[in-house]
């Protein structure tokens, strides 16, 4: 587990916790990071924003947001962006 602020370029990775007050979380909440999001870290420069790839979406956060949500990397996973911190509603079948 580690800091979104510390992945490298090309990491992708699980949003594990966010740390805040209520607006911050109700902020990032409204952008598409969720405890569970799958994101793919774009850029990472010292001293710019973070780019990050998360469902479908190419996001900026800033440096000291980013100290605030953790992630645990992952290899290589197969994931569905459309599901992503979505509740388990049931199987759905092609119409």
């Amino acid at each position: 587990m580690q800091k979104l602020s510390a992945a490298k370029k090309g990491e992708t990775g699980r949003i594990v916790f966010i740390d805040g007050d209520t607006r911050f979380l109700s902020r990032i909440a409204s952008i598409g990071l969720i405890i569970g999001s799958v994101v793919e870290v774009i850029q990472n420069q010292k001293g710019r924003p973070l780019l990050v790839y998360c469902r479908d979406t190419m996001i900026a956060i800033n440096r000291s947001e980013c100290e605030k949500i953790m992630m645990e990397v992952t290899v290589n996973e197969q994931y569905d962006y459309r599901a992503a911190g979505s509740a388990q509603l049931g199987k759905v079948d092609a119409v």
